[in-house]
């Protein structure tokens, strides 16, 4: 089975896996680097948010239309906890490091099993991603051979009116894509 095929399959694999299969060429590393932007952080004690999914769209099967689900590689992501009070500014903590394919993506999006949150009042708060869905980072970036590509995806928690509830929202003008050796 080629890699594309397997990849459509369904199958749940961890990056490792994928990162395998996807040897059909030279390939370079990608550092997927979470930080956080203000927003509305400052009301929190702490919000740790549980990082389980990275997925990738290479740029030639985007289109404008298309559903593109299908096409994103994804890794699997275990174990990876953070808590945006501690990532403001310019402080980035890792989540993920994965192999991947030397060519262009169109974005970067992350998957975000669960938060816990609590206020610096002492209460809970709910937070959730918009739609409960990946947040996506529109950010393209490419992969080189050899080298390490580091995707910081900022994202900032926001009030929703005075309820104790949040929704993570991508900060586009703060993710940055940065090339090293």
């Amino acid at each position: 089975m080629d890699r594309r095929a397997f990849l459509q399959s369904g199958v749940a694999v961890t990056g490792a896996v994928v990162a395998g299969c996807a040897s059909d060429g030279p390939t370079g590393t990608l550092a997927t680097y979470v930080s956080d932007q203000p927003g509305d952080i400052g009301d929190f004690e702490s919000c740790v948010v549980s990082v389980d999914e990275i997925r990738v769209l290479p740029a030639a099967s985007a289109t404008e239309t298309a559903d593109h689900d299908g096409d994103e590689l994804t890794f699997s992501v275990s174990g990876v906890t953070l808590d945006l009070v501690d990532l403001t500014g310019e402080a980035a903590a890792l989540a993920e490091t994965v192999e991947l394919q030397t060519e262009e993506y169109a974005y970067l999006k992350l998957g975000i099993s669960t938060v816990e949150a609590s206020l610096a009042d002492g209460g809970m708060a709910m937070v959730t991603t918009p739609g409960n869905a990946r947040l996506k980072f529109p950010q393209s970036f490419e992969i080189r051979t050899g080298r390490t590509t580091r995707f910081t995806a900022d994202f900032a928690p926001v009030a929703r009116g005075g309820t104790g509830r949040y929704v993570l929202k991508p900060v586009a003008e703060e993710t940055t894509v940065s090339y090293g050796e």
